[in-house]
């Protein structure tokens, strides 16, 4: 298979590679994966209340996958974004707050269909880039080096080339054959960012379509793993495999990336469930203690776990507390420690310090 950088890649071999792909290395590599995510599997379904992890973990992806893409926000403008109604909502910020929406509008979607396919891909980039975005139609899209503006990658021209190869992609997605899931999971997301089927979103798509398939397969419960950071940790060996595949066919090094970035990051949410989930256990504790018994419920302290900032809107659309009491309840918290109040606009908020401390690190 011979390679121009600057031509289209109309030549990309469909799915799947005659090469080996599941070798000794990718499946001794595959089983300590599977391992790390099944045990992510399992604390997810310890937490009680599943908008907990939903809310936290998920925003803490969409930030880091954006930031891929050079889209930068800080945890506390993202988490006031998603909390007041009142904030200046800088640019970035609403960018990753629409990761969020459509990883969560693509989890949503699969229960209702469990297919991943062009149509949802689409769904999704629309809904990251909030415009009517399809495939592209037009040519002249190039990947450069963003240091040096040489084009190293020049994908598939042609919507029905594109569309081909998108068919492709979706009969291997959901083809009945033996291959490890995981070390399929590196194909397909491959093959995906090398169609590269969008003028813009095509990275962060991409990723989430990574998350739906793990989902899709079972192999976790919520879309919950915060892949994006190894990804973000290692960014120059990222492009450098993705290309070593388009060049050299060089799959094996590639499949080994996706699977350490899988088993690595499986560790670290599921660090980051356990802690969350032993700062509500002690939280529940404390304020039982603390808190006045009318005050006091366990609905109550669970709702300040959902995001980083509360307000008294939240209390009472989750039916905890009538409007007058919600004020008095918020305080109390503040009194006790558990809450810090913050003025946002017009409104009051109140930020679970602790919890914040965890997600922001």
């Amino acid at each position: 298979m011979s390679f121009d950088p600057g031509k289209p890649f109309n030549d990309l071999p469909l799915l799947p590679p005659k090469a080996e792909i599941e070798t000794k290395a990718t499946l001794k590599k595959a089983i300590s994966a599977n391992k790390a995510l099944a045990e992510l599997k399992g604390m997810g379904e310890t937490i009680p209340n599943q908008a907990i992890l939903v809310n936290s973990i998920i925003l803490q992806e969409a930030k880091a996958s954006s930031e891929i893409e050079n889209i930068v926000t800080t945890h506390d403008a993202l988490f006031r974004a998603f909390s007041a109604k009142s904030a200046q909502i800088d640019p970035a910020t609403k960018e990753v707050l629409r990761y969020r929406e459509a990883l969560w509008e693509g989890f949503s979607s699969l229960k209702d269909r469990p297919f991943l396919t062009t149509n949802l891909f689409i769904r999704i980039v629309q809904t990251i880039r909030a415009n009517k975005a399809g495939i592209r139609n037009t040519p002249g899209t190039k990947v450069a080096n963003a240091a040096t503006g040489e084009v190293v990658f020049t994908p598939p021209e042609g919507e029905a080339i594109i569309r081909q190869k998108l068919k492709n992609l979706e009969d291997y997605i959901h083809a009945q054959d033996e291959v490890d899931p995981l070390i399929k999971l590196a194909l397909i997301h491959y093959q995906f960012e090398t169609i590269h089927p969008f003028t813009d979103g095509n990275g962060r798509t991409g990723r989430i379509v990574n998350i739906l398939y793990l989902t899709q397969k079972h192999l976790l419960g919520l879309p919950v793993l915060y892949l994006s950071k190894y990804i973000i940790d290692r960014k120059s060996d990222y492009y450098q495999l993705l290309r070593g595949v388009t060049e050299h066919e060089a799959w094996e090094p590639w499949i080994l990336y996706i699977l350490d970035a899988i088993e690595e990051t499986a560790g670290h949410t599921k660090d980051k469930i356990l802690a969350i989930r032993n700062l509500l256990a002690e939280t529940l504790s404390f304020a039982k203690e603390h808190l006045p018994s009318r005050v006091y419920s366990k609905d109550l302290i669970e709702l300040l776990f959902h995001q980083p900032y509360t307000k008294a809107h939240f209390l009472m659309a989750a039916g905890i507390v009538k409007r007058q009491a919600a004020a008095d309840y918020l305080k109390k918290l503040e009194e006790i420690g558990i809450l810090s109040a913050q003025k946002v606009g017009r409104e009051n908020l109140y930020l679970n310090t602790k919890l914040y401390e965890i997600l922001s690190r």
